[in-house]
Formats: C-alpha cells, sequence, structure tokens
C-alpha cells in the first residue's frame, strides 16, 4: 500500500502491519454483524408459510408482509444516511441496528393479529437498514485499494446467514413451533450487538481524536447539506440505484414466494424448504468473493452485466421447469448469480460518489432497493391469486432483464475508468 493510501486509511507508514491486521479483523467482525441482519430475515421467510397458514393468509396478505418492511426501510434509509454521515461513532451505530433488527421477531412469537404482524415488520425494515450506511462506506473508506474484495467479504457474511439460518431453523421448526422459535433467535443477535458494541463501540470516522481519516472530517451541517444538493445530480447514483431496485423487486419477490412453492405445490417439509434456500444462499456465498475480486481487476459493469443476464436465463429455466426435480437444482445456479452483483453494486456506487457522502449514498442505493423490494412481493401475490405461482416466477424473470437495462446507460467512473483507459 502507497503512503497516500495509508494516510487515507488512517494508518502510519512506519506501523503498518499491525494496524492493518488490526482493521482486518474488524472486516470479519462487521461481516459476521452483517451476518445476522440478514440471518433473521432469512429465518422470516422460512417461517411465514407456517405463519400464514395459522393467520389464513392469503398469496396478497402474504406478500404485503414483506412490502411493509421494505417499505418503512426505504422511507428510513435517506434520513439514515444522512444521521450516519453526520454522527462519527459507527460501532455504536452497528450494534444498534443489530439489536433493532432481532428484537421485533421476538414480539412476532407472542402475536396472532395480522396488524401487529405488520406494525413488528415495519420495525424490522427500518433497523435493517440503519446496518448498510455504516458498515460498507466505513469498510470502502478504511480499504479504498481493495473496497470490491472488502465489499464482497462483507457480502459474504449476508449470504452465510441467509444460508444458515433456513438450514438451522428448518431443523429447529421439526422439534418446536415457530413461536418457540423465534424467541430462541433472539439469543445470537443480542450477543453479537455485544461484541460490536465492546469490540467496535469506539470505532469513528472523521473523530479529532481518532486514527481513521474520513473525507468529511471538520465538515460544517450546513456544507454537508449543500453537498447533498449536488448529489442529486449524480448520474451513476440514480442509475445504479434505480437497477438495484429491479434486481431488488426480483430477489425479494423470489424469497417470498420460493419457499410458499416449494411448501404448497411441491409439497416439502419445512426442513426440506430450508435445504433448497441453503442452497440458494450457498451457491451466492461462494459467487461473492469471486465476482469482488474479479471487479477490481476487470471493472464493476462487466461483472454486474454478466451475473444479471444468466440470473434471467436461469429464472426463465425454473418457470419452465415447473414442479420436476430439475427446478429445485436450477435453485443453487439462480444463487450463485443472483447474489454476485451485490456487493459490486456497492462498490460501483462508492467509486462514482464523493467519500464524505458515503453514508447517503449507500442510503439512496438501498433506499430505492427497498422500494423494489417493497413492490416485489405484493405484485408476485397478486399474480400468483390470479395465475398461479408459476406467472410469479416470470414476473421475477423480467424484472431481472429491466434490471440489466440500466446498468448500459452508467458512464463509467472511479476504477471502471481507469480500466477503460487502459
Amino acid at each position: 500500500m502507497s503512503d497516500a493510501a495509508a494516510a487515507e486509511v488512517g494508518i502510519g507508514t512506519g506501523e503498518e502491519a499491525a494496524p492493518d491486521r488490526k482493521r482486518f479483523t474488524e472486516v470479519w467482525l462487521i461481516t459476521m454483524g452483517h451476518s445476522l441482519t440478514h440471518w433473521y430475515p432469512a429465518t422470516f421467510y422460512l417461517l411465514l408459510p407456517l405463519i400464514g397458514k395459522e393467520l389464513g393468509l392469503s398469496y396478497s396478505q402474504i406478500g404485503l408482509v414483506m412490502t411493509c418492511q421494505y417499505l418503512a426501510g426505504a422511507i428510513a434509509n435517506i434520513p439514515g444516511g444522512i444521521f450516519v454521515d453526520l454522527v462519527p461513532r459507527k460501532g455504536l451505530l452497528m450494534a444498534l441496528s443489530l439489536f433493532w433488527v432481532g428484537f421485533p421477531y421476538l414480539i412476532i412469537g407472542f402475536t396472532s393479529t395480522y396488524w401487529l404482524l405488520l406494525t413488528c415488520m415495519c420495525l424490522v425494515g427500518i433497523g435493517n437498514n440503519l446496518w448498510h450506511p455504516t458498515a460498507i462506506p466505513t469498510l470502502a473508506q478504511r480499504f479504498p485499494e481493495r473496497k470490491g474484495l472488502v465489499l464482497s467479504l462483507h457480502g459474504m457474511g449476508g449470504n452465510a446467514g441467509d444460508a444458515l439460518a433456513p438450514l438451522c431453523i428448518g431443523a429447529l421448526l421439526a422439534l418446536f413451533s415457530w413461536r418457540q422459535v423465534v424467541v430462541v433467535n433472539l439469543i445470537p443477535g443480542v450477543l453479537m450487538s455485544a461484541v460490536l458494541l465492546i469490540f467496535l463501540g469506539r470505532l469513528q470516522l472523521g473523530a479529532k481524536t481518532g486514527k481513521t481519516a474520513h473525507a468529511g472530517d471538520g465538515q460544517s451541517v450546513g456544507q454537508y447539506l449543500r453537498d447533498l444538493r449536488s448529489l442529486a445530480k449524480n448520474r451513476p447514483l440514480i442509475l445504479l440505484s434505480v437497477s438495484s431496485a429491479f434486481r431488488s423487486m426480483t430477489q425479494n419477490a423470489l424469497l417470498t414466494f420460493l419457499p410458499v412453492y416449494l411448501s404448497y405445490q411441491m409439497g416439502y417439509s419445512a426442513k426440506w424448504v430450508g435445504a433448497c434456500l441453503f442452497g440458494l444462499q450457498a451457491a451466492g456465498f461462494l459467487a461473492s468473493p469471486l465476482a469482488g475480486h474479479l471487479s477490481d481487476k476487470m471493472g464493476r459493469r462487466r461483472i454486474i452485466m454478466s451475473s444479471m443476464a444468466m440470473t434471467a436465463v436461469v429464472l426463465v429455466g425454473m418457470g419452465l421447469a415447473g414442479n420436476s426435480p430439475i427446478f429445485v437444482f436450477l435453485v443453487a445456479f439462480l444463487g450463485f448469480f443472483l447474489y454476485a452483483v451485490r456487493p459490486v453494486l456497492q462498490a460501483w456506487l462508492l467509486d462514482a460518489t464523493p467519500k464524505n457522502m458515503g453514508g447517503i449514498s449507500v442510503g439512496v442505493l438501498f433506499g430505492t432497493q427497498a422500494l423494489g423490494a417493497s413492490v416485489g412481493p405484493i405484485l408476485g401475490g397478486v399474480l400468483g391469486d390470479h395465475y398461479g405461482l408459476s406467472a410469479t416466477i416470470y414476473f421475477v424473470a423480467v424484472s431481472i432483464v429491466i434490471a440489466n437495462l440500466f446498468i448500459f446507460f452508467v458512464p463509467a467512473a472511479g476504477a471502471d475508468a481507469d480500466r477503460t483507459k487502459r
């Protein structure tokens, strides 16, 4: 690492090795925390068919549950991003976010009313979307030359949570009721929140006494708000966010109705539904670091477009496969391509936006993603009610094709621009 790069991430050139190892320990802690922010929603996707049957919910009502979560997240993301940019205690914010994600699920275990269920999902949406505007810019600023790699490791944490949760919870549901499971499920979140608070609670960006430099050091709130207006004209930010919204529409509609499809139409038990979701997420776990590393070397655009194109092909194959075992086989291939693009999109966005606006930039990205994610389940539910769940699968295939179209119009920026010149 060059002297300039070392200075940028706040380490002294005379003591590079030990601080760098220490900071990479922080990467793993943040990655573990990220895994639990995905563990809880992944758990809920597996519980949703059981809750739907117990409460007598239609497909549209099941879709509305997830729509409420992501709509609340969409509303909270932009003010949350501004808040994150202006508050230096990043470790404290991450610990708070993780606890906020887990606690509403505990309340769900004691409810029998649909409206309280929707309220809890709104709270989850707000808490879950405080994590990403905090963690992602923090990692990108600490490792500016390895942005794609560290964000892919962070993404691997999410994939690990997504993969392990349905596998573990599916096994527990064979022994306990879903209400007992959600109570026990609070324990890992509380423990991880405590670990983050102890080891990262004092982690700051932009603090006068800290060693980590921040692009917004010494910046007034007024200057930040003036810079915020210019961000509205950032074309890569807008196009990447809209593309990501359609990708999230695909992902969330699929995650909502794939367990329902496997349970209702293919007759799978909760254990086997969990195993199928594990296959989906485990493939994404493998794809994430590979895609992040290749995007650092080959460019973000090439990796994103190829992954999204293959996602559409696999989804069409799933629709044609129907109730055959090939459908389940294709699920793993889908996970590999669908989840590969997440960290690459985030790295590309941060390449193209000012460093002191990292929180709000990620907030805009995840806010538009949440809008897409909120629309996906309700549209998928309406299509399922009227035309069957196979129509829902075709709907998510079309949405990923639309997502890919927006990537064509994103101008090269940052690392991608440098590679184009070479």
